[in-house]
């Protein structure tokens, strides 16, 4: 008793004093103010719509477009590298995930290479998304919208040039490593350790334009997305370090790492780049402020308060002490303060605009992958509950759960962000309204049914091992249906990223030479 009186008045304080932190920074924290967030926007730009159109500037024409005119000029080349190194990471990961999928139901298939074994072919996905499509995507993203928020070029453009190119190869030497059955063994850190230096280095380079573009910005006041991003490219470097330094971690420590590194990477480096993406796109696509940007800073804050410690959920019932568990399942259960902060500010932020849903790309994907990011967070914030994990854990449910945070929410919006970055850095509108609608429609439908499929597979497995008068083979036969449906899912998945790269390459050949106006989904 005494142990629950003490996590629960420390919680209690600590939510006090998020609360006096954030009132300190922003007095009035419920009021529907806008004024931190108009930063973002020009003089007399507030009302006018933002979507790409073939690089061609609004009629606005002022000292601050003309600004971000050069910023875009000046991160063109870097993104753009970026960009590309995504979409084949993307499509590497896609055609590695979707073997390992039809894996889990037909084990024969695929077996007379040993890189195609499920352990390997597994392991290659998961790195390939963790370190390839997603920080190739989130950071690309980030470089493009830091100068536009700091309303400067950017700086040090060649040290991230760099950096990605000894990043992209040390992810080839770490995929080639779990190929040839080289691995450190532990889950979201199966490259080994020597190559994870190379990670260390590119990743720092990246970081540099960062920092020198802060330093020579032209704005008084740093909008939340770039806290969100600052944040993200400092907390990643000390989960990556901490987590992969040879020989500091053994037994019980370890297990505890390696889940403090698996929950944290997601929510303490993808998804502050995807909710940066969020606060800067949702409102130039609208062409109006984010609602309250006090609730902006509480969410940052809440983020920043609670999530570091929510992957020990996963250690229930292993050898580890019990108020680490029971300060795993509080602090999940608080993320519901950011996610609620999020959530309020998006819909207060849309209402009036949702017919922009409609027609743009940008706004759709964004719309989504945040309901999403709800939907994730406070399933999340369930599944830590004792009474929950008791049947979820070691099941398909949980990877359920995870692919609908690094998918239905991160990906989501990148692929948002992306539609709206690429004629800015190309000079070249998108070229096919029906390959962006199939592109949304294959990715939404794919996710939704891989969710739902193991969802449902992996509670059902969980009640099959908890009944001792089962023979354990009956939560493997359980699943066998709702695997399948898992790989159409994937499937309807992967096609999305065909169409995706496709319509990207048809872009790049000057399939839409002569248009000038954005691609919507719908006339307005």
């Amino acid at each position: 008793m005494s142990t629950v009186s003490i996590l629960l008045s420390a919680f209690v304080l600590s939510v006090v004093a998020l609360v006096a932190f954030v009132w300190t920074q922003r007095r009035g924290l419920f009021e529907r103010s806008t004024s931190g967030g108009e930063v973002i926007f020009s003089a007399g730009e507030i009302g006018s719509v933002e979507d790409p159109a073939a690089g061609v500037l609004p009629r606005l024409r002022n000292e601050d477009m003309l600004q971000r005119a050069r910023a875009d000029a000046s991160t063109a080349p870097l993104v753009f590298f970026f960009l590309c190194c995504a979409f084949v990471w993307l499509l590497v990961a896609s055609a590695a995930g979707l073997t390992a999928s039809i894996k889990l139901h037909a084990p024969d298939w695929l077996t007379a290479q040993s890189w195609l074994t499920f352990g390997r072919i597994r392991t290659i996905h998961l790195n390939a998304v963790a370190y390839g499509w997603a920080p190739m995507a989130g950071l690309g993203i980030a470089m493009f919208i830091i100068p536009r928020l700091l309303k400067t070029e950017l700086v040090g453009a060649r040290y991230a040039f760099m950096g990605a190119a000894m990043w992209n190869a040390a992810l080839v030497a770490g995929l080639g490593a779990i190929g040839a059955g080289i691995s450190d063994g532990l889950e979201w850190l199966e490259i080994p350790w020597q190559i994870d230096v190379l990670f260390v280095v590119g990743g720092a380079l990246v970081g540099v334009p960062l920092v020198l573009t802060l330093l020579h910005r032209r704005v008084q006041h740093l909008y939340v997305s770039v806290w969100y991003i600052g944040c993200a490219l400092f907390w990643f470097p000390v989960l990556f370090v901490v987590a992969n330094m040879p020989g500091l971690h053994r037994g019980v420590e370890q297990a505890t790492m390696n889940w403090w590194f698996g929950h944290n990477v997601l929510g303490l480096f993808y998804t502050p780049l995807a909710l940066a993406s969020v606060y800067y796109f949702l409102p130039k696509v609208i062409g109006r402020p984010v609602q309250s940007y006090n609730l902006s800073l509480l969410g940052f804050w809440g983020l920043a308060f609670f999530y570091g410690q929510v992957g020990g959920h996963h250690l229930i019932g292993g050898p580890v002490p019990g108020w680490l568990i029971t300060l795993s399942i509080v602090q999940s259960v608080m993320m519901v303060v950011p996610v609620a902060a999020f959530t309020v500010n998006q819909y207060q932020t849309l209402k009036g605009h949702l017919g922009a849903l409609r027609t743009s790309p940008t706004l759709r994907f964004i719309g989504f992958g945040g309901l999403m990011y709800t939907a994730c967070s406070v399933q999340g914030s369930v599944e830590a509950l004792r009474s929950v994990n008791v049947v979820a854990h070691f099941t398909h449910f949980t990877v359920a759960h995870a692919h609908l945070g690094l998918y239905g929410f991160v990906t989501m919006v990148f692929f948002g962000a992306i539609y709206f970055i690429t004629p800015r850095i190309c000079g070249r509108e998108w070229p096919s309204q029906a390959l962006i609608a199939a592109h949304f429609w294959l990715a939404a439908v794919g996710i939704t049914v891989y969710f739902v499929s193991l969802t449902v597979g992996g509670w059902l497995q969980g009640l099959a091992m908890l009944d001792e008068s089962r023979p354990f083979m009956d939560s493997v036969a359980v699943t066998v249906p709702y695997l399948k449906a898992r790989t159409v899912g994937g499937a309807l998945m992967g096609l999305s990223h065909v169409v995706f790269a496709v319509h990207f390459l048809w872009l790049l050949a000057g399939r839409a030479t002569g248009r000038t106006a954005p691609t919507l989904l719908a006339a307005r």
